[in-house]
């Protein structure tokens, strides 16, 4: 005992090093990671996580702070981008590499060399021997026919003694399961490197305005990879001309959304127009555009004493339904916040993009659907005060806290409102607007590439197998003697059948056969 801990405490950095690569060398320590990654990823898939779930972590914190607290301080909000998410990740990728280097060196040596001549063939697992008229040599250059023909890799013998020849097969399959595993490990490479320097966001545009692909462009909906830098974003530009939202009619339900867009460069330059739609998003400079959503943006003129304050289109949001309500019944809702002013103005709109809508709710208490744009009107209301604009606060929220209700009523599209004071609105137009989501994954061509070593991996593995066969011929008084030995690595049941027909085939039982020993 006492020798054993000396020992250990007399284990040099060197040894301890040459120990912890011997141990990452390992298939075993390789499966070990890979089973403390999918409980790490199953964790993430658990608890919500930084960047998409932030309401239900400040709830949990509101809710459970010592839950909340444990989670934090383990890094369980942010799994996939903590120390020891990263630190598992990395040994997985460094321990895969030591297990695939070695083996697609001897790999490639393997392939690179000649089968090896055997000697003792009566002790292998298959063994047969059969006269032939030919001679050794013509003997052996009729076997050799035959197993090329087969497919075989042939060789012949170079010492001394009678004609041989070692043959094998089905190298394939092993370079197939090598090239599965390299197909893994560039899974993982492609993953670190798409995720870790890509992004994804959602630009929001209105009809007739140019989006700059941009990270100050995205108001906060971007989430970016841990790599991201500034230069990563391509600065391409998407000019949005209009949208176009179907439905079918009586249902509602969607029946195709379209963006009607052009795409320029980063130099401007014009590239060509598309039409982004559900599944068939547009792509420039490794930067894709899906179509994920839409919302109205009226166009509200404010001015004071005639002179304009605020003019433009201002994006509305919906919140979730009520149970058995749909969407397509809910009123838009915007803010128009004016900090210039003494005192502070702030309105809050309710637009009805179909007036049909609220003038149903006003008769029966149920709004109607709204599938399109009829004579929209919008409600609105007033207020004066501290709009607290030192706050961070939603563009879309008005904070009222500081203020008191000063003016509400009704305008409809075309018509203008005096608010008092010198204070108008007016409703010139409405538009809408699309939500795009913009995607930049560079590691997709090494997925892509990944995917297609699997199936090329995978045909040999299931249609090949290792087969060795060693052929002598030796010569006796009426031509020669063969000597067939072979056995099989794999699928070894379905080979004692396949060795009858084939030393049959380098014999010519048919045809040269003059008896059996």
């Amino acid at each position: 005992m006492s020798s054993t801990v000396t020992s250990t405490r007399r284990m040099t950095l060197r040894q301890s090093l040459a120990l912890v690569w011997r141990t990452l060398r390992s298939m075993r320590t390789a499966l070990v990671l890979l089973l403390l990654l999918g409980v790490a990823a199953v964790a993430g898939s658990l608890v919500p996580q930084v960047g998409t779930s932030n309401a239900r972590i400040l709830a949990m914190f509101r809710d459970h702070p010592l839950r909340a607290d444990i989670y934090d301080k383990l890094g369980l909000f942010d799994v996939f981008g903590s120390w020891w998410f990263t630190l598992i990740y990395t040994l997985l990728l460094i321990s895969l590499a030591a297990c695939l280097f070695p083996r697609t060196r001897a790999m490639v040596r393997n392939i690179r060399s000649r089968p090896q001549p055997s000697r003792e063939l009566d002790g292998m697992r298959h063994y047969a021997v059969r006269p032939v008229a030919a001679e050794p040599e013509r003997a052996i250059a009729d076997a050799r026919r035959v197993l090329r023909r087969r497919f075989f890799r042939v060789a012949g013998s170079n010492g001394g003694g009678p004609p041989a020849l070692a043959a094998e097969k089905g190298l394939a399959r092993e370079v197939g399961s090598l090239l599965f595993h390299w197909s893994f490990f560039l899974i993982l490479v492609g993953m670190v490197w798409g995720k870790g320097t890509g992004f994804t966001g959602q630009a929001v545009i209105v009809e007739g305005q140019t989006w700059t692909e941009a990270a100050a462009n995205y108001d906060g909906r971007i989430n970016e990879g841990r790599f991201t830098g500034d230069g990563d974003h391509s600065g391409v530009r998407i000019h949005v001309d209009d949208f176009t939202a179907t439905y079918r009619i009586p249902s509602g339900i969607p029946e195709d959304f379209v963006t009607h867009a052009a795409l320029y460069d980063a130099n401007g330059g014009y590239v060509r127009t598309v039409d982004i739609r559900v599944n068939h998003p547009a792509e420039i400079d490794g930067v894709k555009f899906y179509q994920f959503g839409y919302g109205w943006a009226p166009v509200v003129d404010v001015r004071q004493d005639g002179e304009p304050i605020a003019s433009g289109p201002v994006v509305c949001t919906q919140g979730p339904p009520p149970p058995g309500v749909s969407a397509l019944q809910l009123p838009w809702n915007c803010v128009v916040k004016l900090p210039t002013l003494t005192p502070q103005v702030g309105i809050r709109f309710e637009l009805w993009p179909d007036s049909r809508g609220l003038y149903a709710l006003l008769q029966t208490g149920r709004a109607m659907p709204m599938l399109t744009q009829f004579a929209p009107v919008m409600t609105y209301t007033a207020y004066r005060g501290d709009l607290r604009a030192e706050l961070v606060q939603n563009a879309t929220v008005l904070d009222t806290t500081g203020m008191r209700r000063w003016k509400q009523g009704v305008i409809g599209a075309g018509e203008t409102k005096d608010l008092g004071s010198g204070l108008s609105v007016s409703f010139p137009d409405l538009r809408q607007y699309t939500v795009l989501e913009v995607k930049r994954d560079r590691g997709l061509w090494i997925m892509f590439l990944a995917a297609l070593l699997i199936l090329v991996g995978l045909l040999p593995a299931l249609y090949s197998s290792r087969r060795k066969l060693w052929v002598t011929a030796e010569p006796d008084g009426r031509g020669s003697v063969v000597k067939v030995g072979g056995f099989a690595l794999q699928r070894r049941s379905q080979f004692e059948e396949e060795f009858a027909k084939l030393v049959d085939e380098l014999t010519g039982t048919s045809r040269d056969r003059v008896g059996a020993l």
